[in-house]
């Protein structure tokens, strides 16, 4: 067999500068000099024999060929990545790397005290926490990027029958007010006293705003006649202001456990009326399952649910492919809070993390 016409280290720029939109970004993203990166495009296409971006504009363009190099270079590098960390994995958890997916109310307060558990069993395996969307948090399981996932949203149906997905959890939206609020006398109001209310609230267009709209319309609650005073970025600003005396909100109960405890906001129940959400873990069926992934699916996540985990098992192979998208394809919503998007980076809850994991990660993190 004749020697590849290109090597990882290429493919990692070609990544990148699409990713990036110019050359000089991408250099940065992968801390190597910028004609060094130039010279590796120039030796690339000499070796291909087709231009890879078109540099009439101000940012840089994938050609059809870039595009298609591109989509076949993504599944190379993820399988690239997949093998070292299989290799790693025989060292029966005594090293490698778990990357964890999740949404944004399950990766700020429910998985940390999970990864805390693992960690204390495993502690040389180093552990990631990716908190994104939860349509980018499915497909970033679907692409290989992460292990496994826990979501509190619905997985995007173009993806529902390439995934294992399991029922994990109910997670239930409370009402809370001030503790000072008239109504915090009563432990359980009336529907109606609903409407009355000032409501504080996530943004109209906030992923999470729209499921706990959703949430509240199955619950019997008619949202549109609830009267919304304020509108946060972030769940944590709410609270804040649920305290000082704003108005309520809903927010998930595992959000609340430290404000309940230290008594300074109240929640309220509603009279006959139970508002709750599934929450769900999520696998790539046609990816390697680390010895990290199964030990943590096993051994952890029993510990904060009550149900056991019967995953619907996919009924298609992707093959690198979901319903004919490719990775390259993937276009990811970034409806995210504003000041929580540099949360969405990867969280490392180690300090240290094996040199080739690292390498594999931060090739995937400059896309």
């Amino acid at each position: 067999m004749s020697d590849l016409p290109f090597t990882l280290d290429q493919l990692r720029i070609l990544k990148a500068i699409a990713a990036e939109g110019s050359f000089k970004r991408a250099a940065d993203s992968l801390y190597v000099s910028q004609p060094a990166v130039s010279l590796q495009v120039q030796n690339l296409e000499r070796q291909l024999d087709v231009p890879l971006f078109d540099r009439g504009g101000r940012r840089a363009q994938l050609t059809e060929a870039g595009h298609l190099l591109l989509e076949y270079g993504d599944r190379i590098l993820s399988l690239c990545q997949e093998t070292c960390r299989a290799i790693e994995d025989l060292q029966n958890l005594q090293g490698g790397t778990l990357i964890i997916g999740a949404s944004q109310t399950t990766g700020t307060y429910l998985l940390p005290r999970m990864i805390g558990q693992f960690r204390q069993r495993y502690p040389e395996v180093a552990v990631q926490l990716h908190v994104h969307s939860t349509r980018r948090t499915s497909w970033s399981v679907a692409n290989g990027q992460i292990d496994l996932a826990i979501i509190g949203g619905e997985v995007p149906p173009e993806l529902q029958d390439s995934l294992e997905i399991a029922s994990y959890a109910e997670d239930e939206l409370a009402l809370i007010m001030p503790v000072f609020h008239p109504l915090a006398t009563n432990e359980t109001i009336a529907r109606s006293d609903l409407y009355k209310l000032k409501f504080i609230t996530l943004d109209s267009q906030s992923t999470i705003r729209k499921v706990i709209d959703q949430v509240l319309a199955r619950g019997g609650i008619e949202t549109r006649r609830l009267r919304v005073e304020m509108e946060l970025n972030s769940i944590e600003a709410i609270k804040n202001a649920v305290q000082s005396g704003l108005g309520v909100a809903f927010a998930s109960t595992s959000s609340i456990e430290k404000e309940l405890q230290m008594g300074v906001i109240h929640r309220a129940r509603i009279e006959s009326v139970e508002v709750k959400r599934t929450l769900s873990v999520i696998f790539n069926p046609n990816r390697y399952r680390s010895k990290a992934a199964e030990a943590f699916t096993k051994e952890i996540l029993p510990q904060f649910t009550n149900r056991a985990l019967e995953f619907k098992k996919a009924s298609v192979k992707s093959n690198g492919k979901v319903n004919g998208k490719s990775n390259a394809e993937d276009k990811f919503s970034e409806d995210e809070f504003p000041e929580e998007k540099s949360t969405q980076a990867t969280q490392e809850t180690s300090a240290t993390v094996p040199d080739k994991a690292k390498a594999a990660v931060d090739a995937e993190a400059s896309r």
